[in-house]
């Protein structure tokens, strides 16, 4: 049974059909791909998935239940997390003070134990910051955990902010071009943290990501998107081989 499905979604900006009858299913613990060329509506379909935008048509739907429509922060509650491709990070906060901050949004000691800090606070607040850290650990931060962001380096930013997704506690993690302006050493390193995380965690992935030795390595499946639409599905084998593919999308880009 899919754990994410989406069903013949559309969505327009002005006249402009920017996404057309989109579909997709993900299973628990499946890594799924979407790639092509830039200006193909790849962001717009994580946007409108997880309800920065509503789609014209079509629905959502997150283990059993109709998301369609409803807020950014109600899907996240209900288990998708994300990553932006243009980082939303608190330049002076720590890297602990942001995974913190998105554990908060698990507590429920309430307003009391705000203010009186019952025991009950403290238990959660505690097993908020051990948790914090075992996520930081498990992406490679540790060392940094009480370095301000805007010191670290621009692929320790970007695990910083996966980190803070995983926080949530997500039954799927999406990624959006998680490799911007990574070297190739950091390209290697966010590949092997990806898999330590999938192979620990079990979630299902769903990546945006034009490194095309990122998905190959990475994905099970992949769609390919072009103006809006899916021109091809399949593995990353067969995405690779095909025509269509390869004459809008790949060219000489094409993985050995």
């Amino acid at each position: 049974m899919a754990l994410l499905t989406v069903e013949n979604m559309t969505h327009s900006f002005g006249g402009l059909t920017a996404v057309r009858n989109y579909d997709l299913s993900i299973s628990p613990g499946q890594i799924v791909g979407l790639i092509g060329p830039n200006g193909a509506g790849k962001t717009t379909i994580f946007n409108l998935i997880t309800g920065i935008y509503a789609p014209d048509q079509g629905r959502v739907v997150l283990n059993g239940e109709d998301i369609t429509g409803l807020r950014p922060h109600e899907i996240a509650s209900r288990g998708l997390g994300r990553t932006f491709q243009d980082l939303r990070l608190w330049r002076h906060m720590t890297v602990l003070e942001h995974v913190m901050l998105a554990r908060y949004s698990r507590l429920d000691y309430g307003m009391w134990g705000a203010f009186w800090g019952t025991p009950r606070r403290w238990r959660q607040e505690a097993a908020a910051e051990k948790k914090a850290r075992e996520l930081i650990a498990m992406l490679g931060l540790s060392h940094l955990a009480d370095q301000v962001v805007i010191n670290l380096p621009y692929g320790a930013q970007r695990r910083v902010e996966m980190a803070r997704a995983l926080a949530l506690e997500p039954k799927v993690l999406f990624l959006d071009e998680p490799t911007v302006g990574m070297t190739p050493e950091e390209l290697d390193q966010i590949i092997a943290i990806i898999k330590r995380v999938h192979r620990e965690l079990g979630l299902a992935i769903f990546i945006i990501e034009h490194r095309l030795k990122f998905v190959m390595e990475l994905c099970q499946r992949l769609q390919c998107l072009v103006f809006g639409e899916v021109i091809a599905r399949g593995t990353p084998e067969e995405i690779q081989n095909d025509p269509k593919v390869i004459e809008a999308y790949l060219g000489e880009e094409k993985v050995a």
